[in-house]
């Protein structure tokens, strides 16, 4: 009986060292004045999540892509909605990313994946990873799932349902409709 208290207890300490690593890792993903002003507080939003994102300056890619798939009016529109946003990195890393931004039937389901209801900031997804003991579950806009958890070396790591992963570099981006994250990868799930 102690042995399994002691796994218990090592397990709950293991998973709120964890989640208390989040708080952390905006200041160690990028040492920008941006990203510092975000971790000790959140700017008022002045316009839309896409507008938002969009003056993060790492998504330019990711804006002209939501063009292009005809997503505009979705993240314009009520919402809310968390958007796991790619870098401009991410989409030029020459991966198949690349060629679906010439093939808009293909990119949109893609940029569907990465778009969720409701609105998540960092402290949500902290209470959410808290309350599934290290993992939690968001469900996208076109009915797909992503896995958040914390990796090994405590970033917070996303996966779609065919084992892709990202990271997540800068969290907070503030839309008067939801709230922008911004990845190092682009989620493709089947």
């Amino acid at each position: 009986m102690k042995e399994i208290k002691k796994i218990v207890l090592s397990a709950a300490l293991l998973t709120m060292t964890s989640v208390s690593a989040i708080y952390a890792q905006t200041q160690t993903t990028d040492s920008s004045a941006t990203q510092s002003a975000a971790a000790t507080q959140q700017p008022a939003a002045s316009g839309d999540v896409l507008q938002a994102i969009s003056q993060s300056g790492y998504n330019t890619i990711f804006r002209t892509s939501i063009t292009t798939a005809g997503l505009e009016s979705t993240l314009t529109g009520a919402g809310p909605y968390t958007v796991f946003a790619p870098s401009d990195q991410a989409f030029s890393a020459g991966s198949k990313a690349d060629s679906l931004l010439k093939d808009p039937a293909k990119l949109t389901p893609v940029l569907r994946g990465h778009i969720v209801n409701g609105k998540y900031t960092k402290d949500d997804i902290i209470k959410a990873l808290t309350a599934g003991k290290g993992t939690a579950t968001m469900t996208t806009i076109d009915g797909g799932t992503l896995t958040l958890k914390v990796n090994a070396s405590k970033n917070l790591e996303l996966s779609d349902s065919a084992g892709n992963t990202a990271l997540v570099t800068v969290f907070d981006l503030q839309g008067t409709n939801g709230v922008g994250h911004v990845i190092n990868n682009v989620l493709l799930a089947k």
